[in-house]
């Protein structure tokens, strides 16, 4: 059985750009690609960003049970980690690197708790979180006041996690989560 890296945070934290700087830098590294039932992004491709199977695609997968972990994280809005990208990257010999919420996050450690090390990036407030969010221009007021909502609980759950980042400079975050990252591999 190979080893685990989750990296959590709440939306706006930088937990996609720290992951993607990993995967330049670490070649140890696999990046397990979530599924989720939300149409996709203009920039985004299906089987690299996420495996975009719609709401009915994804409430099947759940029947067949072929997720680790899933949330509904808002109504009729799935992520989750299909089983079979664990499997396929344990195959390949790599780490599998995870770029998931913090109940999903949460819900992996449980499940392989020795094998997976939880990283929590942690914004330097949620004042930055929101101007991040505004700055990604891809946010209704609606949706920005929810995940903002949701990051404030987030935030709170950071403890739960084994290795909590601070992310007030980009290129520290990365260096101090590789090197974490680097020593468990190593462990």
């Amino acid at each position: 059985m190979g080893k685990l890296i989750v990296i959590s945070a709440p939306s706006g934290a930088g937990k996609t750009s720290i992951v993607h700087h990993l995967l330049k830098n670490m070649d140890e590294l696999s990046f397990s690609v979530s599924a989720c039932s939300r149409e996709k992004r203009e920039k985004e491709t299906h089987g690299e960003d996420y495996y975009f199977l719609g709401v009915e695609g994804f409430q099947q997968k759940i029947k067949k049970d072929a997720f680790l972990e899933w949330e509904e994280v808002y109504e009729n809005q799935y992520y989750g980690t299909l089983k079979s990208e664990i499997e396929r990257i344990w195959e390949e010999g790599k780490t599998v690197i995870f770029d998931v919420d913090v109940v999903g996050g949460l819900n992996i450690k449980k499940q392989y708790p020795i094998e997976c090390l939880s990283i929590f990036i942690m914004p330097p407030s949620v004042e930055v979180l929101a101007e991040r969010l505004i700055g990604r221009d891809s946010e209704s007021d609606e949706s920005l006041q929810k995940r903002l909502d949701k990051a404030e609980v987030e935030i709170a759950q950071n403890q739960e996690f084994d290795t909590v980042i601070l992310n007030d400079d980009f290129d520290i975050a990365c260096e101090e989560t590789q090197e974490v990252i680097t020593n468990f591999i190593k462990s």
